[in-house]
C-alpha cells in the first residue's frame, strides 16, 4: 500500500501531466442557437471552478465577442498572420472564462499557409497545457481546415432542434466525422424545443439512426427550451445564464453541464488526451 507520501507525489504527477479537453460545438445547419450554447456552456463551466477557453472559429464572421458586447482589437486572424502573441488575443469573459474572438467584417477567404499551421499547433499545445477545456465554436460553413480540426478533437457536441433539416443535418454532419474517426465521442443536444416530448423524440430519432445504421452510441446531453428570456439576453448582450439565474432554461443548462463532465477522460490517460495535437500535425500535413 502506497504511503500518503508517495500517493500526493502521484496525484501531483497526474495533475501536471493532465492536458485540455478538445471539444468542437457544432450544427448541420445555421439559425439552431450553436454560438449562444457555446457561449452560455463555457460560462457556466467557468463557474464551477474549470479553467474554460472559447475559441471562435468563424474567422471573419465571428460573433463570440459581440454576444459578450464587448469590442476586441485582436482576434484569431492577427494571431495566425503572426501579428500577436496568443496572449494578445486572449479577453477575459465572464466567471473567469478566457475568450479568442473569430473577428467580424473581415473580407476574403482566409488562405492557410505552413507557418499559420505551425502557430495553429503552438497555440493549440499551449492551451491544452494550461486550460482544462479547449471549446471551439466551428462555422456554419465548413472548409478543409475546420472539417479537419472537427476529425482531430476529442469531443463532438451537436446542436440541432426539433426541425426535420436540423435533424437531417445533424446526423449528416456526425455520419461525415464518424467515417473520419470511429472513436469519437458525440455529444447530442435538442435546443430550442417547445416541451420535453418534442426535444426526447428528437434525440431519439438521431441516437436510434446512429446506432442502427452506422452501430455508434452516442450521448443525449438533454435539451433547452425554447425561452423568451434567450432574446432577452442576446440584446443585452450578456449571457442568458448570468442574467437569468433562476430561468428554466439556465436551471436545464447546469444539468447538461453536470452530465457532461460526467464524461471527463481519466487524469491517468495522458497518451489519449495527447492524441489531439498529434491528430491535427498528421491531418493539416497533407492539406498544406
Amino acid at each position: 500500500m502506497r504511503d500518503q507520501a508517495e500517493e500526493l507525489r502521484m496525484q501531483m504527477l497526474r495533475s501536471q501531466n493532465k492536458l485540455g479537453r478538445s471539444i468542437a460545438v457544432v450544427s448541420g445547419k445555421g439559425g439552431v442557437g450553436k454560438s449562444n450554447f457555446s457561449m452560455n456552456f463555457t460560462t457556466t463551466l467557468s463557474s464551477i471552478g474549470k479553467k474554460v477557453v472559447l475559441i471562435d472559429m468563424d474567422i471573419g464572421m465571428g460573433n463570440i465577442h459581440i454576444l459578450l458586447g464587448k469590442t476586441v482589437p485582436t482576434n484569431l486572424k492577427d494571431y495566425l498572420v503572426g501579428e500577436a502573441s496568443i496572449e494578445e488575443v486572449m479577453f477575459e469573459g465572464p466567471n473567469g472564462l478566457q475568450y479568442i474572438s473569430g473577428g467580424s467584417g473581415l473580407s476574403g477567404v482566409l488562405e492557410w499557409t505552413d507557418a499559420m499551421f505551425n502557430r495553429l499547433v503552438e497555440a493549440f499545445e499551449f492551451l491544452q497545457k494550461n486550460f482544462d477545456y479547449i471549446v471551439f465554436d466551428m462555422g456554419a460553413g465548413a472548409t478543409n481546415q475546420t472539417l479537419d480540426l472537427l476529425v482531430s478533437v476529442d469531443d463532438i457536441i451537436v446542436i440541432t432542434t426539433a426541425e426535420p433539416t436540423s435533424i437531417t443535418d445533424a446526423y449528416s454532419m456526425m455520419k461525415f466525422i464518424y467515417y473520419k474517426d470511429q472513436d469519437k465521442n458525440f455529444f447530442l443536444l435538442c435546443n430550442r424545443a417547445f416541451d420535453e416530448e418534442e426535444a426526447t423524440d428528437t434525440t431519439s430519432r438521431l441516437k436510434l439512426a446512429m446506432s442502427k445504421f452506422l452501430s455508434k452510441e452516442i450521448v443525449i446531453l438533454g435539451s433547452l427550451p425554447e425561452d423568451a428570456v434567450v432574446r432577452k439576453a442576446v440584446k443585452e448582450q450578456v449571457p442568458f445564464s448570468i442574467l437569468y439565474p433562476h430561468a428554466e432554461i439556465t436551471k436545464k443548462l447546469k444539468q447538461i453541464v453536470s452530465r457532461f463532465t460526467e464524461f471527463e477522460l481519466d487524469v491517468d490517460d495522458v497518451p489519449k488526451q495527447s492524441k489531439f495535437i498529434s491528430r491535427l500535425k498528421k491531418i493539416f500535413s497533407r492539406r498544406l
